[in-house]
């Protein structure tokens, strides 16, 4: 399972510790990815996620999934969120 946010499309990021001594070794940075159980309005059900935390609370900033989804770009976003988007468009047309 990779670790990028299936909303935001947050992944790894890479960079170096670094010693007292100035000495540089490579690291990753990981983002903060939860699985939760977020509610569609307009399906009706709850959808298992893997979101990053910042995700999480910009969804709850903009008022739910359904109002992140329709609103954010198809290329940030996972192949089962854009499912869950076209499913979402689909039921409010």
């Amino acid at each position: 399972m990779s670790r990028i946010c299936e909303l935001t499309g947050k992944g790894r990021q890479v960079g170096h510790n670094v010693s007292h001594a100035n000495n540089k070794t490579k690291r990753t940075f990981l983002p903060n990815l939860q699985n939760v159980t977020l509610l569609s309005d307009s399906l009706g059900e709850s959808v298992k996620l893997r979101v990053s935390t910042h995700g999480l609370r910009s969804v709850e900033h903009v008022g739910g999934l359904d109002n992140w989804l329709l609103k954010t770009a198809e290329d940030k976003l996972s192949l089962r969120a854009r499912r869950l988007k076209r499913q979402i468009a689909k039921k409010a047309a």
